[in-house]
């Protein structure tokens, strides 16, 4: 039996994992394809080849996954998910017309990689920078980036990077100089290094101490997103701590892993056989310590 609260599962599991790897087989052989070929092009709308490619490749990459993980998600999570990717763009937009330093445009995917787990969360991000480069070409050939900031969210969450809110900043550093080394030959390759305000004014302060231009990108993506991403990794465990918890233990992934530790105990929800359990976690700890 399944948990009301949860899909059942119509696809068999192999298949859900080919889906899964063809995805992301999918969104890397498009930033591949982004890297090598450098497609300048692609700066000046969706009218160009190389647009349509990376528009198709990063959006089915993300399509792929959201099949493969679709049979595993909960209710909940399916809807978290929009939700995330329009708070991706949203926050992204704004943060971008300001000329900020940082970006904030991975709030969405962080939060829905905490609670949905690493599959869910590359989905949002490659959907949600597929999706934002119909109207802002330059965020489109970061998707390959996006998705694996969820990817690297939701196994952080998996691990316990958010059970104490201390670690977040730990992992958001880790997660943050990842993403900053992925997307800096992107940012120059395509786009000239071209970015806010801020960013490029970082930039040219590197350049001005003699580095060439991929080598100044590279420490200002290192710099940009690990700051970024330190940000938006406490923000997010600000806000799923203030989530109610049995809200927070409508997510299968966060209530399995116990993302927030014995906040995300199974105490009192559904088994996987749809049994409701009656012991709590301090129940539990009382019957150990009488002998029970």
């Amino acid at each position: 039996m399944s948990s009301p609260l949860t899909r059942p599962s119509a696809t068999p599991e192999r298949p859900r994992r080919l889906l899964i790897l063809l995805g992301g087989a999918l969104i890397a052989a498009t930033y591949l394809f982004l890297v090598v070929v450098q497609p300048a092009e692609i700066a000046g709308g969706m009218g160009s080849v190389a647009s349509l490619v990376s528009l198709v490749g990063f959006l089915g990459g993300g399509a792929l996954l959201v099949a493969g993980i679709l049979p595993m998600l909960s209710t909940s999570s399916l809807v978290v998910m929009p939700l995330g990717i329009a708070l991706n763009i949203a926050i992204g937009q704004v943060a971008g017309s300001l000329g900020m330093q940082i970006y904030l445009d991975a709030i969405g995917t962080v939060l829905v990689a905490v609670l949905a787990g690493p599959a869910a969360g590359a989905a949002t991000g490659a959907l949600s920078n597929a999706i934002w480069g119909l109207f802002n070409p330059f965020a489109l050939p970061f998707a390959a980036g996006a998705a694996l900031i969820g990817l690297l969210a939701g196994l952080a969450a998996k691990y316990g990077a958010f059970r104490h809110v201390y670690l977040a900043p730990v992992a958001g550093l880790v997660v943050g100089a990842i993403g900053g080394l992925v997307a800096a030959p992107v940012a120059v390759f395509m786009f000239g290094a071209a970015g806010t305000f801020g960013t490029n004014a970082i930039i040219a302060v590197f350049r001005s101490m003699g580095d060439k231009l991929l080598v100044a990108a590279t420490k200002q993506g290192l710099l940009s997103d690990s700051l970024d991403k330190i940000v938006v990794f406490v923000l997010v465990a600000l806000i799923v701590y203030a989530l109610p918890r049995r809200a927070v233990l409508q997510f299968p992934f966060a209530r399995t892993h116990r993302v927030l530790g014995q906040r995300t105990d199974v105490a009192g929800m559904g088994t996987k056989d749809g049994t409701t359990t009656g012991t709590t976690t301090a129940g539990a700890a009382r019957g150990n310590r009488t002998g029970a």
